[in-house]
């Protein structure tokens, strides 16, 4: 992970929570509430899942040594008490909370320099066990959980009739011309 991978990560990360959200938009409430087998059941519950587990990386993410400015926005957002904790009663409010912490996430991301990549973050999981990873690693595990779960959460907006159309990352790349 690079500063630059994180600020397009960021920026897809972005993009595809606006698409995610716009698409889920067109379900009634019972079918983005209603268990679909998923690991986080629903439709909106893995949505809000995607939420929280990003809320308690930032949060993590805010005992870096660099003392990261933007994180100190997190004030503004509870640590959550667990994976399933629901941030939100419905989409609407669980859109405004996504797009905060979005909005968060590309400020944050802005700061990050080479070095801070190079640090060792120490941390407690949910069960309370102490861990000391590689901040870069940490990063990219941050981003691609939000990509495996957005995955999840395509399908079962595909599986309910909505289809959010490209996914790609290569749909938000420019292209190069010689």
């Amino acid at each position: 992970m690079t500063p630059q991978g994180a600020a397009l990560m960021a920026q897809y990360n972005r993009w595809m929570n606006d698409r995610i959200f716009e698409s889920a938009a067109r379900l009634d409430d019972a079918t983005l509430a209603a268990d679909r087998g998923a690991f986080f059941g629903s439709i909106l519950g893995t949505l809000n899942h995607i939420a929280v587990a990003d809320t308690i990386w930032l949060h993590r993410f805010a005992r870096h040594p660099a003392s990261f400015p933007a994180l100190g926005a997190l004030a503004g957002f509870a640590h959550p008490a667990s994976l399933r904790q629901t941030l939100a009663p419905d989409l609407a409010g669980l859109r405004v909370y996504r797009r905060e912490l979005d909005d968060l996430i590309q400020r944050w991301v802005a700061e990050i320099r080479p070095e801070h990549l190079a640090v060792d973050l120490a941390y407690g999981n949910m069960a309370g066990i102490a861990s000391r990873r590689n901040f870069g690693g940490l990063l990219q595990h941050f981003f691609n959980h939000q990509t495996h779960h957005r995955g999840q959460v395509s399908t079962l907006l595909f599986q309910a009739g909505v289809d959010i159309g490209v996914t790609d990352l290569l749909a938000i790349l420019a292209n190069r011309e010689d």
